[in-house]
């Protein structure tokens, strides 16, 4: 495999597991699971919220108002994974060939 697609690949798989992440917390912190003013858990959101927060916000900026339903990070997802196709499609993948 082209170390370009690896990489990238494993990249896009990193940025999708700290948005499920993100949006896991989210989800803790909104039903008072998890109580934010422990310092552990502030410093892990406030890690998530700073790397995700600039990718999200542009996505939020174009999808409508759905009250408390936030689609953003299923949109982030979904274009990761449409990038990644899309590079596997087009750029060619070379295979070593050895001889015996």
């Amino acid at each position: 495999m082209n170390a370009f697609l690896w990489l990238f690949d494993t990249v896009v798989q990193l940025f999708i597991y700290v948005l499920i992440a993100s949006a896991v917390l989210s989800w803790l912190v909104a039903f008072n699971v998890v109580n934010v003013r422990n310092p552990i858990v502030s410093q892990i959101g406030e890690v998530l919220y700073r790397l995700t927060e600039p990718v999200l916000r542009p996505i939020r900026n174009v999808l409508p108002n759905l009250g408390g339903v936030d689609l953003s990070p299923i949109v982030l997802v979904l274009l990761l994974l449409f990038a990644s196709r899309l590079l596997h499609e087009f750029l060619p993948v070379q295979t070593t060939v050895y001889m015996r």
